[in-house]
């Protein structure tokens, strides 16, 4: 497993010394070497690797990986280039555009973007066997990403937390939210968009959150 990028070893670092951190390697290294795993091993901490701890502003908190060839790339609700939209990522660029009021201008899912101005695309489970959603959860990974989320509310101030669907404002429980600013809407998955993930206008929410607090926006088109 790759190591995790240095701004963030110093804040969450100890997990890797915890036993179910030691137990969930085992299993990752195991399904790497037996079997199709993704992202590419190199990436599962990509969404550290180009969001340092400092620099975070947003978190999207997404679940899986995707578990299809050449989709997951480390970052959550992205796929890699020159990949076909998933329908989630879809419907997020839809209503970017519907909030925002203009036209995406980047139409590839690969998301770095947005990393590199501060958003943590970030899955609760970092690792999914090829064609199997789910498989790697309740090994570990939630236990470690927790660790992030509880770092992120203890010890910075003013983020946004996007949490789209039951299962990130459960994983959002434990955020400080008169530290940060916490948006909530249904997934943007075609089974719930429609029930107010369209129209929730969390995109120009939180830029008007970061201009209050003297940050400075997401250019998210």
């Amino acid at each position: 497993m790759p190591k995790l990028h240095k701004s963030w070893e110093r804040h969450i670092g100890e997990e890797f010394n915890k036993s179910y951190f030691a137990e969930l390697a085992r299993f990752v290294d195991s399904e790497y070497k037996n079997c199709i795993v993704y992202p590419p091993n190199k990436n599962v901490f990509r969404a550290f690797d180009l969001c340092p701890f400092d620099d975070v502003r947003v978190v999207i908190l997404g679940q899986d990986p995707y578990h299809g060839v050449g989709q997951a790339n480390g970052l959550c609700f992205a796929v890699g280039e020159n990949v076909a939209l998933p329908p989630s990522l879809k419907n997020i660029f839809k209503e970017i555009e519907s909030d925002i009021g203009a036209q995406v201008q980047n139409s590839s899912g690969d998301l770095s973007r947005w990393a590199s101005q501060g958003v943590l695309l970030l899955n609760s489970t970092l690792t999914v066997r090829a064609d199997s959603a789910g498989s790697h959860q309740k090994k570990g990974w939630e236990n470690f990403t927790d660790s992030v989320v509880r770092a992120l509310s203890v010890e910075r101030k003013n983020i946004v937390f996007l949490l789209w669907g039951n299962y990130a404002k459960a994983k959002g429980a434990q955020i400080d939210r008169k530290k940060h600013l916490v948006l909530e809407a249904p997934h943007p998955s075609p089974f719930s968009a429609y029930t107010g993930f369209l129209g929730c206008k969390h995109f120009s929410l939180a830029n008007k959150y970061l201009r209050m607090h003297n940050k400075n926006q997401i250019e998210w088109i």
